[in-house]
């Protein structure tokens, strides 16, 4: 018997969740992160990659850039589905160790085909996809965490987990161009390619982009397996938690997922590249990083708010706000017939990335709420221990799997932007297809959640058919 499985797992109750309990889900929970920030950052490496690549010999189109930074959000939406229910088949533990050593194949893909500028696009492009493994960790990454927390620490904890793993994001939107500037493995892995710049000739070691995360994609691996635990009382097939997929709720959280998470990790993906396009006299990428970091820290920092006062309360605030943040961008770029002002397109930026993030934990809070208001009506000759195990795996199941439908917009929001900017010249008609979107969503949670007598509402008698 492993002594990395936990038989006797009782975070509800309070004598267990003190003595033990708690000790041990903070272990996981801080190995857990810096696993996901490792994660992010190669799930979000063509952001900033792709926006160097002609500057060192390459010749791609705009739409063609846009491209990689958008395939990536779409294997990796695509791999979260599967992902989101290989945590009760295979165990926290092992998936996490697994997922992060995954990592190192793209990271060091794109170090070897960055430094030869007769590499063929479709290349990039299979790189790009792999890249997608940074973002089929997340779902596995959720669900194993859910499984440790008691409800009322829940949010908090999924709040922690995913905001400073989206932190991977910004720290690679950093990092980047910081490391792409030194020797690090030279002349081991590479000689550095130059470009000219106002008549300047600079060196640049683009390979240390995708180098420079395997000796920590190593060690956080390592850690996962010598650290992390499994939840015995978790273990569960493929069809058990495949009743998810009957449930109404799992699909309208899906829906609202694509306007918070998909739209801070659709917004990280375009941001550096729309930036250096619209406003090409700005040297954007020394401040892009900060737009995904304020998006991260406000979802690590906010889950209590969701906590106190209820998450189907907070989201429906967050999308008057991101409505808000797109009419703003409209007015930087000259929607509305002014002259476009970067001042006020970072700004805006800033403000959507910071609604997004509290959107993310505001989310993530409502899934395990709503699965367990749900359950007396879903089992109602079940004992109180069996709803309380079939509400933690199907809380555990739509996180993931609706972090897999949310990831999707960091494929559509790229591909929007490159759509619209190949056909009008700028970002208006993208923005537009944006603001009506997150009026729907506003109407869905409103009608489903946050209006009074809602599954959600403390007075409701009778829960909301699923």
């Amino acid at each position: 018997m492993s002594r990395h499985v936990l038989h006797d797992w009782r975070p509800e109750e309070p004598g267990f969740w003190a003595s033990t309990g708690q000790r041990i889900a903070r272990r996981n929970l801080w190995i857990s992160i810096p696993n996901l920030l490792l994660a992010f950052s190669i799930w979000m490496l063509w952001s900033t990659a792709a926006t160097r690549l002609n500057m060192v010999g390459f010749q791609f189109s705009t739409a063609e850039l846009f491209w990689l930074t958008a395939l990536p959000a779409l294997s990796g939406a695509t791999l979260r589905i599967f992902y989101s229910f290989m945590v009760p088949i295979f165990g926290g533990r092992l998936w996490t160790t697994l997922s992060t050593l995954s990592l190192a194949i793209p990271a060091v893909g794109i170090g070897v085909a960055v430094q030869d500028t007769g590499t063929p696009y479709v290349v990039f492009v299979i790189l790009a996809l792999l890249c997608g493994l940074g973002g089929g960790a997340f779902a596995s990454s959720m669900a194993n965490i859910g499984f440790f927390f008691p409800k009322a620490q829940k949010g908090n904890a999924l709040a922690l987990n995913a905001g400073f793993g989206n932190l991977g994001v910004s720290v690679l939107q950093f990092a980047a161009p910081l490391v792409t500037g030194l020797a690090l493995f030279t002349p081991l892995f590479g000689a550095p390619q130059t470009y000219v710049e106002n008549g300047v000739q600079h060196q640049v070691w683009l390979q240390n982009a995708g180098f420079v995360w395997v000796p920590f994609i190593l060690v956080a691996a390592a850690a996962a397996w010598f650290g992390m635990n499994d939840v015995a009382s978790a273990r569960a097939s493929f069809r058990e938690q495949a009743v998810v997929f009957k449930r109404k709720h799992n699909w309208l959280m899906c829906y609202l997922y694509i306007g918070t998470f998909g739209s801070f990790i659709g917004f990280s993906a375009a941001f550096p590249l729309l930036g250096k396009t619209l406003f090409p006299d700005v040297n954007i990428l020394q401040i892009a990083f900060l737009g995904p970091l304020v998006g991260a820290a406000s979802r690590a920092m906010t889950g209590w708010v969701s906590d106190r006062w209820g998450g189907h309360n907070v989201t429906q605030v967050v999308f008057y706000a991101l409505i808000a943040g797109v009419l703003a961008v409209l007015y930087s770029v000259g929607a509305f017939g002014g002259e476009p002002v970067f001042g006020l397109f970072f700004a805006s930026f800033i403000w959507l990335f910071f609604w997004t993030g509290v959107g993310n934990a505001s989310t993530f809070q409502m899934i395990p709420a709503l699965v367990r208001a749900d359950m007396p009506r879903l089992l109602p000759r079940a004992t109180p221990a069996e709803r309380l195990k079939a509400s933690e795996l199907e809380s555990a199941a739509i996180v993931g799997f609706s972090s897999a439908i949310g990831a999707y917009g960091g494929f559509f929001i790229p591909l929007a932007f490159a759509n619209s900017m190949k056909a009008t010249g700028g970002p208006v008609t993208a923005l537009y297809i944006f603001l009506v979107f997150y009026i729907t969503c506003a109407v869905v949670n409103w009608a489903f959640y946050a209006r009074p007598r809602s599954i959600l509402n403390p007075t409701l008698n009778t829960a909301a058919s699923s």
